[in-house]
């Protein structure tokens, strides 16, 4: 039994990681600023079910509170760290970037800061897909290279990638970066396209379909997430002693470093996702289609071999099986 921080705990995947950790009989606390991205109800709603449990204790807090969070980590001496909390969306970048630059960048230093100083044994945190950015050599390789992102959210967790680095060689405290693949499932975020589409097709309101509907995502059902998340945290990242300075591998490292994709390991056509929602749904979908958006990607689909290799990681759940209970939720939750 650990003791284990989780941020982002009121949110799609920290609620789903805390389940699961105290399922598993450990001691979380569950950091959240529950800041107005999205619907706090929603938020709210998944603290009330975390809290039933008295292995579980609520923290509202920011990442960005320097003095706060020293203390937390000052009077709690986790045994591991899971940094879940950013400012989240590619396309929120683009109206309010310095939302990212508080959260993402100096609130991410400040869990690095708290794990150098206070004995923590190793930090897993949330990356993302979007780091390969420009990169269009599919499917995506933590190997390749990623230093052409397409929007401020990409730049800050790349950025977050090259901090824990540091702090791995620095300070020898071992850092592991998840890079999630389109996560979806039941108490998903309101702002990501299946949950939009659904609200929007119930209400007999039209979608937007960007790049005209030429689009192809990794979708990646939020169980396998967590299953990987889980898998990643039991394997603590080690020297690589065989890394060649020469050569570099951008994924393992000279220190206690590594990165992993977490997908589905398949892309999907996002008109065929538009399709199996309409048919469940029985109800057609007015589409507006509509251009490509700045700082998003054509097409993301996400190698596994790495995580695999090392944890066993595998992926089971398919789109056909994974949305109906996106949708059973959905309906259930607001009572539709």
């Amino acid at each position: 039994m650990k003791k284990i921080l989780v941020t982002g705990a009121a949110g799609f995947i920290g609620f789903h990681l805390c389940r699961r950790l105290l399922g598993e009989g450990h001691n979380v606390v569950g950091l959240d600023n529950l800041n107005k991205y999205y619907d706090r109800t929603l938020k709210q709603a998944r603290l009330k079910i975390l809290e039933e449990s008295p292995s579980f204790e609520f923290v509202k807090m920011s990442l960005e509170d320097v003095g706060a969070i020293e203390g937390l980590f000052h009077d709690h001496r986790f045994n591991q760290v899971v940094n879940l909390a950013a400012q989240a969306g590619v396309r929120y970048s683009l109206e309010d970037p310095m939302a990212y630059i508080d959260s993402n960048i100096v609130g991410f230093a400040n869990i690095l800061e708290g794990c150098r100083h206070n004995g923590v044994g190793s930090l897993v945190y949330a990356s993302s897909s979007s780091v390969y950015g420009a990169n269009k050599a599919y499917p995506f390789s933590e190997n390749q290279n990623v230093d052409h992102p397409m929007s401020l959210y990409a730049a800050t967790k790349k950025s977050n990638e090259l901090m824990a680095h540091s702090y791995s060689s620095l300070y020898g405290l071992p850092t592991t970066g998840l890079r999630f693949f389109t996560v979806y499932g039941p108490w998903g975020r309101p702002d990501m396209a299946l949950f939009l589409f659904t609200k929007a097709i119930l209400e007999g309101k039209p979608i937007n379909v960007f790049n005209n509907g030429d689009m192809r995502r990794d979708f990646t059902y939020i169980d396998d997430i967590i299953e990987g998340v889980v898998k990643a945290m039991g394997v603590i990242p080690e020297k690589d002693d065989g890394w060649d300075a020469k050569n570099p591998a951008p994924e393992t490292s000279f220190a206690p470093y590594r990165v992993y994709n977490i997908g589905n390991n398949k892309s999907v056509e996002l008109m065929k996702m538009i399709g199996i929602v309409e048919e469940l749904l029985g109800k057609t979908a007015e589409k507006n289609m509509m251009p490509m958006q700045p700082g998003d990607v054509k097409e993301t689909t996400a190698n596994i071999d790495a995580l695999k290799t090392s944890s066993g990681f595998e992926p089971k759940t398919t789109i056909e099986e994974g949305i109906p209970k996106f949708l059973e939720w959905y309906k259930d939750y607001y009572k539709v």
